[in-house]
């Protein structure tokens, strides 16, 4: 049930939280391509309906700067294409639904820091660098690289007046007090005081142009080439695992400050309904925003109303006051844009980077590099594959594998050759990154022992790679003319029989403690003997 006050206090946070996202809808419409009126409709659509089909009760959604540099690149990709980019934007909504009816949502926190902390700062650089030509009021190269090749030549083309207006603008929003940022968002005094500044002083600069009033119309994103399917899969997936991240990592920091918890894949079903829905209205994607959902918390927001209000408020000004927004100098978006390029990088590592293990040091900076210069779904996979193969290394070091020539005698009291006997015990994973040192230990052992007893009643896990290794240690040992003996927990053991094609652990013996292996050892010895 909600209350009187709780529904003022949603009011309240929605309507704070609209008039932050309206510069920088505007600002990631613009430079992703699609236009200002494309960023504007996309906090609309999928703020409502992540709000309402989400799991995150204060989540506020919208363009976001990771989901607006994928947006670009898929314009780039298909000029004058719109609908193959809208097709991209639809699948990538159905993906991210996709990933919540399996559940993967639980599974995004387990990406390494250095991973996200890489990709994210690589997000910020790319937006600072494509701002550059906007700020000196140069028409927008489609690339980093074109950015950065073209510079000298950019700087000669600098338009004066845009680049007054642009530095008062980034002055604003780095300069403003806390003080008075804590009343009125910079983005939104930069907005209004410097776009009526450009229009009192009848500047040159380049603005957004007319922004269509009314309702958008809806279209179905189905007329696509299928030569392209397999840039289009791409690019969907990109947007669906970048909006995922960005989503639940926001939502993290909604539960943290609420004391609540959020249901990851019902966000997940949210965010895919919201974007696939934009795509149906030629609005560019989005994804939980972190800044937008802390401003609408500390307004009042705590249910799912503050998201709707917050995106009828945007709608409301569509409806209105669009021809005055149709006089926004981009140069001023470019500002707001350039600021935001700043927030976004991961200043929490960059403060500790020379305290870091190298590991950590490599995933990051190979990440960055990566997201800047190559392709973002390209570094996240590059990541996680080299955080993955590190930490695999780091688990198998921690296993330990320890050799042991002295038995203990059982209760059998005779005297055997201790020598004889050399037992392998295991602690820790028994997997493909630890099988392979056991079976480098086993090459190293004495053709004169006559029994191997391999102990790991205690490891954690058996993988598929480890049984397979083991099988071929079996093979190599009985064909050296040793006996093989192991001792395993019940399950493993089941495991192992289950997966006995060719019948070769049947062929040895198994036991569940070091004991009853010791005793069968010298049984065996005395009627030999």
């Amino acid at each position: 049930m909600i209350s009187i006050n709780n529904l003022k206090n949603d009011v309240l946070g929605g309507i704070t939280a609209a008039v932050v996202a309206l510069p920088l809808a505007l600002a990631f419409g613009v430079a992703s391509g699609a236009g200002a009126i494309a960023g504007i409709y996309g906090a609309i659509i999928l703020g409502f309906f992540a709000a309402l089909f989400g799991g995150t009760s204060t989540q506020i959604s919208g363009p976001t700067g990771p989901m607006t540099v994928v947006t670009a690149t898929a314009i780039a990709a298909f000029p004058g294409d719109i609908n193959t980019v809208m097709t991209i934007i639809f699948l990538s909504g159905l993906i991210q639904i996709s990933f919540a009816v399996i559940k993967i949502g639980k599974w995004i926190q387990f990406i390494p820091y250095p991973v996200i902390s890489g990709f994210m700062s690589g997000v910020g650089v790319i937006i600072i660098i494509l701002q550059i030509n906007p700020f000196l009021g140069v028409d927008s190269q489609p690339s980093i690289l074109l950015t950065v090749l073209n510079f000298m030549d950019t700087i000669s083309q600098t338009n004066k007046d845009a680049l007054i207006i642009a530095s008062i603008t980034l002055g604003i929003m780095f300069l403003t007090p806390k003080k008075v940022r804590q009343i009125i968002p910079p983005a939104l005094i930069a907005l209004i005081a410097v776009t009526y500044l450009s229009f009192y002083l009848n500047l040159n600069v380049p603005k957004i142009g007319e922004i269509p009033t009314g309702l958008p119309e809806i279209t179905l994103p189905i007329n696509f080439s299928f030569v392209n399917l397999k840039e289009i899969i791409t690019l969907s997936i990109t947007l669906a695992l970048l909006g995922s991240i960005d989503s639940l990592l926001t939502s993290l920091v909604a539960d943290n400050m609420t004391k609540t918890k959020h249901r990851p894949n019902q966000e997940l079903i949210g965010q895919g309904i919201g974007n696939s829905i934009c795509s149906l209205f030629g609005a560019i994607p989005g994804a939980g925003a972190t800044m937008r959902t802390v401003i609408n918390i500390n307004s009042g927001g705590t249910t799912k109303i503050s998201g709707m209000v917050h995106s009828l408020m945007l709608l409301l000004i569509v409806l209105f006051l669009a021809p005055l927004a149709s006089q926004i100098p981009l140069a001023v978006l470019s500002g707001i844009l350039i600021k935001v390029g700043f927030d976004i990088l991961d200043y929490k590592f960059i403060k500790i980077i020379k305290k870091v293990n190298k590991r950590d040091l490599l995933v990051m900076v190979t990440v960055l590099l990566l997201t800047i210069f190559v392709d973002l779904i390209m570094a996240v996979g590059v990541g996680i594959t080299i955080a993955s193969i590190m930490a695999i290394y780091k688990v198998s070091k921690g296993t330990q594998i320890k050799t042991v020539r002295n038995i203990k005698k059982s209760s059998f009291d005779i005297d055997i050759d201790n020598n004889s006997i050399y037992t392998i015990k295991i602690n820790g994973e028994l997997f493909f990154g630890t099988a392979s040192i056991l079976d480098e230990k086993i090459d190293r052992i004495d053709d004169n022992i006559k029994t191997i007893i391999i102990d790991f009643k205690n490891a954690f896990s058996l993988d598929l790679s480890a049984i397979f290794i083991l099988e071929n240690i079996i093979d190599k040992l009985k064909k050296r003319g040793m006996n093989v003996i192991f001792i395993s927990k019940y399950r493993h053991r089941k495991t192992i029989m289950q997966l006995d094609q060719d019948d070769i652990f049947k062929k040895i013996k198994i036991f569940t403690n070091i004991d009853d292996a010791i005793n069968y050892v010298q049984h065996k010895e005395i009627v030999s003997g």
